[in-house]
Formats: structure tokens, C-alpha cells, sequence
């Protein structure tokens, strides 16, 4: 990796200390009265965990917005996110309730877990903010040296090449079954809840392959060498992994998944309001310092008009539902 591991780690700690349709997938209609916006402070809902770099990213964010108010955080992890945007579904829709949110809770969950919200009605879509790469590593366990080597074994040895996800029914777990379907080979899956503590399993491998978005810990052990980037599911390759392909590079365009994050409001909440906090949220993103932090987290700043953050969420739904149908994967 190109980027040292310290400044990730002041950059989250810079980041935390600062903030001490119907879509809803369509653009939103009913106009509320909401008088001079914003009346108070702006709290934006992260439905992870404190101190990770989803968090960071959040905090960055409400740091920079010039919206006239304190723009706050507010952790509510649980469920791969779904606690906490249940929790923004059911706020007021007066523009001071906000997500910063993977899209998965809304593209995949729906299809894999029950959730206390309709993804397609009860979210408005404010700004698509960036697209996190899914690294495919390999631990100490494996033996191979790249991803064809990877395919190599799980058909010389079927099922006996293990493959780590963060659950059945995750991006990573759709990411194995389409490449297990176009080589026509079979892995052993190891689904764990969640992906806290895949990182330290793989480093004692306890598996031989997994997917994994960048972190601090799991770049950490790349940087070390304790573990391999194989492969990147990315629309290219990445800056600080510049001899690294990408999985569509290697012929698998179909599980060339990543990760997008945007911001996100309740359903009916005023268009003007919608606007003006995807104006400044675009100017955030533009500003050349916020574009290098991301970079050095190995994200990719990746704004999108209001209608067509609207369109990819739809479009993903669907994809996702009819992939997990296809792929007979048993849900949990």
C-alpha cells in the first residue's frame, strides 16, 4: 500500500474529535412547511459502529456542511445498518434527520432479512457520496499466489478451498457465488456475522480466501504482509494497489460488486430541502483536501445527481433480488 497506515489512523481520530418516492427511491412530492430550513441542529444517522471509517467519513462530513446549524452524528449500528435506518424512516421529514449509509440496507437487506422500513417508499435519496472497492485476500492458509491459482484449487479440490464472508446473503457471499458460477467451481463458504472479526481470523488463517472493504485494521495486515490482495472489485484499479486487477479485469464483470455510500433523507421531505443538501454535500465532496483523505482510506469520492443515485438504487434492488433467487442462496 502506497498510503502509510498513521495518517489513516489521525485522519479518523481528526475526524472523530471535529463533531465533538414515492423514494423516497424516486425523487420525493409531498411538500411539508417547514419555515426558514434548518430550524436546528441536523443530526445524521450512522447505522454502524463508532470509530470505523464509515464514521469518519460522516464526521468529515458534518464538519464541512455550511448549512447555518451544528450538523451532528449520531451511532445507531446493528443489523448490517438496518437498525439505523429504521430509525430515519420513521423521523419527521423536515430535513434534520439524515443517513450516511452503504446502500446495502436498502438494495440487499430487504431481500435477506425482515426490516422495519420499505426501502423503495420510505427514503429519500439526497447524495451518492462515494463507492468503497471489496478486496479479495488471501490469508496464510492459502498456498496459491493469485486468483487464478484461487480457481485452480477450488476446481482441483472441490470444496475444500474456504471462502470467508461477512454472512449468507452479504455482497461478498453474492461476489462467491457468481464467480463460483462462472468457473464452475465450488468453495466451502464461511459466513460470520458481520465483518468485525474476519480481519483477525484471516491473519491466523483460520480460512484461506475472504472479502473484505478497506479498513484500518485489515490494511494494517496488508501492509505487514500478513495477508494478499487478490483481487478488487472496483470500476478500476486502485491507487495504492496499482498491480492488483480487478475481478472484472480477470473476467468476472458480473461480481465486480463494491460498496456505495450516500446520504439519505425520509421519505417527503421537501424538495428545496433535498436540494439545497445535495448542493453542499457536492461542494464538500469538490473541496481537493476531502477528495485525498478519502483517497488514503482507499475510497472513491463519486457524486451523482439526485435522479440517478435514485436510478442505481432501484436498478441494484432489483439486480440483488434477482440474484439471490437465481443463485439459491438459503437465508439465515
Amino acid at each position: 500500500m502506497t498510503f502509510p497506515l498513521a495518517s489513516r489512523r489521525a485522519f479518523i481520530q481528526a475526524s472523530i474529535a471535529a463533531a465533538s418516492a414515492p423514494l423516497a427511491l424516486l425523487a420525493p412530492t409531498a411538500q411539508a412547511q417547514t419555515g426558514a430550513w434548518p430550524s436546528k441542529p441536523v443530526r445524521i444517522v450512522v447505522p454502524y459502529a463508532p470509530g470505523g471509517l464509515s464514521d469518519a467519513v460522516a464526521r468529515l462530513l458534518a464538519e464541512r456542511l455550511a448549512l447555518g446549524q451544528p450538523v451532528i452524528v449520531d451511532n445507531k449500528p446493528g443489523g448490517g445498518g438496518v437498525i439505523g435506518m429504521g430509525v430515519v424512516a420513521k423521523a419527521a421529514a423536515d430535513g434534520h434527520t439524515l443517513a450516511f449509509s452503504a446502500i446495502s440496507p436498502l438494495t440487499l437487506s430487504p431481500h435477506t432479512h425482515q426490516v422495519p422500513y420499505d426501502a423503495l417508499t420510505d427514503f429519500a435519496p439526497v447524495a451518492r457520496v462515494m463507492v468503497s472497492p471489496v478486496y479479495l485476500l488471501a490469508t496464510p492458509a492459502f498456498t496459491g499466489k493469485t486468483f487464478a491459482d484461487a480457481i485452480a484449487q477450488a476446481r482441483a479440490q472441490p470444496d475444500q478451498v474456504t471462502f470467508a464472508t461477512s454472512g449468507v446473503g452479504s455482497l461478498g457471499h453474492l461476489m462467491l457465488e457468481q464467480i463460483s458460477r462462472k468457473a464452475q467451481v465450488r468453495f466451502t463458504h464461511v459466513p460470520y456475522k458481520g465483518g468485525g472479526q474476519i480481519a483477525t481470523d484471516a491473519a491466523g488463517g483460520q480460512f484461506q480466501l475472504f472479502t473484505a472493504n478497506p479498513g484500518a485494521a485489515l490494511n494494517a495486515l496488508v501492509e505487514r504482509g500478513k495477508l494478499r490482495v487478490l483481487a478488487v472489485a472496483a470500476p478500476g484499479r486502485m491507487p495504492g494497489l496499482p498491480d492488483v486487477p480487478t475481478i472484472d479485469e480477470l473476467g468476472h464483470p458480473e461480481a465486480n460488486m463494491n460498496s456505495v455510500f450516500g446520504v439519505f433523507a425520509p421519505a417527503r421531505t421537501p424538495p428545496e430541502v433535498i436540494q439545497r443538501l445535495h448542493e453542499a454535500i457536492n461542494r464538500v465532496l469538490a473541496e481537493r483536501d476531502v477528495q485525498e483523505r478519502l483517497r488514503q482510506l482507499d475510497y472513491l469520492v463519486s457524486p451523482a445527481t439526485i435522479a440517478a443515485f435514485a436510478d442505481q438504487l432501484r436498478r441494484e434492488h432489483a439486480a440483488n433480488g434477482r440474484l439471490l433467487k437465481e443463485s439459491g442462496i438459503r437465508l439465515e
